[in-house]
């Protein structure tokens, strides 16, 4: 840095910040990303020995891994198998992995309280990897447990105590745009996934855009936990070059879904959530084509406010739902 008739003069051109994601993710002006592998919260993970994980590749070509969890009493027991639900994280197709210890701390829940096997899978992320990746990966991640319920030799671990018949599907923020994705593509029954029956999909927040913005995201408040102008920038970062917010993969509604017979969907969404509105619209227009869609909101709260206060009272109702849910399907 010199000086020149008074003003500063950068000589370097240093690289400099253009965009950046809950300190977790930065872009810079040169093209680089500098990104965390932890978040900038600082949560104590919550492990008491009631459930038991484990870490497994399901993408090799990626190095893209799923965690595994079970109740630690779930291979004693001599009563039917588990349930299999899976939790796929949020972040805006961004930040966010199952390692960080508010998806562990809450996968560690729904295990015990929904007496259930969790798959906490991974995904590629943008910008490095824009949509359709994330979706993809997703697939994938459903695929492998296919693979696992008739492979030869068997993973004990999962296969002793998992049925394979009982499957869930959900996810939190972008995982629920994850979780919609896969409902489209796969259809009701999901013939493609035999032995893998699914049964529901759980859609916590879900992470839908727009050109248009809805009257919940115009009016929201500027310092709320998932604001307008963050929103924008995670949907900046994440939809493929050359396209917009009406994406397919974005917009549920840039495409005609009337065709798609759907398995059951549960839509959770916080009342202070910008994003409310396109999760009600959602629930709607479903219903109204004949699907089994349920729109459940918790008033006052906050996007992903079940992982924010995970033992508040709203989040034990979401919790007694999504059992309820899984119990009547």
């Amino acid at each position: 840095m010199e000086i020149r008739g008074g003003n500063m003069h950068n000589t370097t051109d240093s690289p400099y910040v253009v965009d950046e994601c809950r300190g977790v993710l930065h872009v810079y002006s040169d093209g680089s990303i500098v990104r965390s592998s932890k978040p900038s919260f600082n949560v104590p993970e919550l492990d008491d020995g009631s459930v038991l994980w484990k870490d497994v590749v399901f993408d090799p070509a990626h190095n893209l891994q799923l965690r595994l969890y079970k109740p630690a009493d779930s291979s004693s027991l001599s009563h039917s198998k588990l349930p299999i639900f899976y939790y796929i994280h949020g972040g805006g197709f961004c930040i966010g992995s199952r390692t960080w210890p508010n998806c562990q701390n809450y996968c560690f829940r729904l295990a015990k309280e929904l007496r259930a096997v969790i798959i906490s899978p991974d995904y590629r992320l943008a910008p490095e990897n824009r949509l359709p990746a994330a979706i993809e990966d997703g697939y994938l991640a459903v695929k492998w447990l296919q693979a696992q319920a008739v492979a030869d030799e068997q993973d004990a671990w999962l296969n002793d105590v998992a049925d394979f018949s009982r499957v869930f599907i959900s996810g939190d923020s972008a995982g629920g745009n994850i979780a919609h994705n896969l409902a489209v593509r796969l259809g009701s029954g999901s013939p493609e996934l035999a032995p893998i029956r699914v049964r529901g999909y759980v859609l916590l927040a879900p992470f839908f855009g727009g050109t248009t913005r809805s009257k919940s995201e115009a009016e929201g408040a500027k310092d709320a936990f998932l604001n307008l102008e963050l929103i924008e920038r995670f949907w900046r970062l994440s939809i493929p070059i050359g396209e917009t917010s009406d994406f397919p993969l974005v917009n549920p509604f840039s495409k005609s879904l009337e065709p798609v017979a759907f398995d059951p969907i549960l839509v959770v969404v916080g009342g202070s959530d910008l994003l409310k509105d396109r999760a009600k619209d959602y629930t709607t227009k479903l219903k109204n084509w004949g699907n089994d869609v349920e729109y459940l909101e918790f008033e006052g709260q906050q996007h992903g406010f079940f992982t924010l206060d995970p033992y508040l009272e709203p989040a034990n109702k979401l919790m007694l739902t999504i059992k309820q849910f899984i119990n009547k399907h």
